[in-house]
């Protein structure tokens, strides 16, 4: 079978767009160029308007490594690592208190994943069309993730005093904001053909969520709690430094009494932990994606 063969532009031709093209990329590198240098301007900028001050920086950073080599010497002078009995003397009291930050990291997390889950279907614009309801739905999502939990963890000791239940709620609260937001944009981006196909046929709204709507979320929902319950164990051993239960509290406890072999020794139960979980999570979320695809 003959083919015809391939007709090159005459070398005038190519020699235009060969610089046609380097002049593209001539631009391309300096609008890259141009962005790089004004984002270090503004963060120089920024810096200089805060009163950041980078001689003070390098100055204290020796201090900075100091610390560190500090809390792995034990009283005695002696490396913690050569007397692990002595340094890790509470284990028995911070191995109970990890555990009230897992509980609490845990309860927080599913009763905020339910709440953001129901409350991203009346924030996503393709499922409601009244902009009041939207809005509204938009606006309290806003609210739960824009104010810090541990600000929410303050005010919930203030009203129901020191405890695992603030932390608990400000998980809670923060990880509504969190996965709403998340599951809206999954929801706003799912597929419309099955969406329409119900509504076509006179679904009612809540029949068209169920049997449109989550199946095609589902996986992702799953790998998005699974991703916030790692990052809720770290914030609830930082709300305990505010009294709301959990280790956070004999940790900053540590630190303020200058304990310094006590801190690394929690810091460490609390690194191994959030290790852990992350390593499972990694592999559910993985397994999740991959049925995903598959269907």
């Amino acid at each position: 079978m003959l083919t015809s063969p391939v007709r090159l532009p005459a070398p005038p031709r190519l020699d235009a767009l060969d610089r046609e093209y380097r002049d593209a990329a001539r631009l391309k590198r300096r609008a890259t160029m141009g962005v790089a240098v004004a984002v270090i301007a503004l963060a120089l900028f920024s810096g200089w308007l805060v009163g950041a001050d980078p001689a003070l920086l390098a100055r204290r950073l020796p201090v900075f490594f100091s610390y560190f080599d500090r809390i792995f010497t034990l009283d005695g002078g002696a490396r913690a690592w050569t007397d692990p009995r002595e340094w890790f003397w509470g284990l028995r009291r911070w191995l109970r208190l990890l555990g009230d930050t897992l509980l609490i990291a845990y309860v927080g997390t599913f009763l905020g994943a339910a709440g953001g889950f129901f409350l991203s279907f009346a924030s996503a614009a393709n499922l409601v069309s009244n902009r009041w309801l939207r809005g509204t739905a938009k606006r309290f999502l806003e609210f739960c993730r824009t104010v810090p939990d541990i600000v929410f963890a303050l005010i919930f000791v203030v009203a129901f005093g020191l405890g695992p239940v603030p932390g608990v709620l400000a998980l809670l609260v923060h990880t509504v904001g969190a996965l709403g937001k998340q599951m809206s944009e999954v929801i706003e981006n799912a597929d419309r053909k099955p969406i329409e196909g119900l509504t076509a046929v006179g679904a009612s709204w809540p029949a068209m969520v169920r049997f449109a709507v989550v199946p095609q979320i589902l996986p992702n929902f799953a790998s998005y709690a699974l991703l916030r319950l790692e990052i809720n164990v770290r914030e609830a051993s930082v709300l305990g430094f505010v009294g709301a239960g959990g280790i956070g509290q004999d940790l900053m406890e540590a630190i303020r009494k200058f304990y310094y072999a006590d801190v690394s020794a929690i810091l460490l139960l609390l690194i191994g932990t959030v290790m852990l979980i992350d390593l499972g999570t990694e592999r559910v979320r993985h397994h999740l994606m991959g049925a995903e695809s598959r269907a």
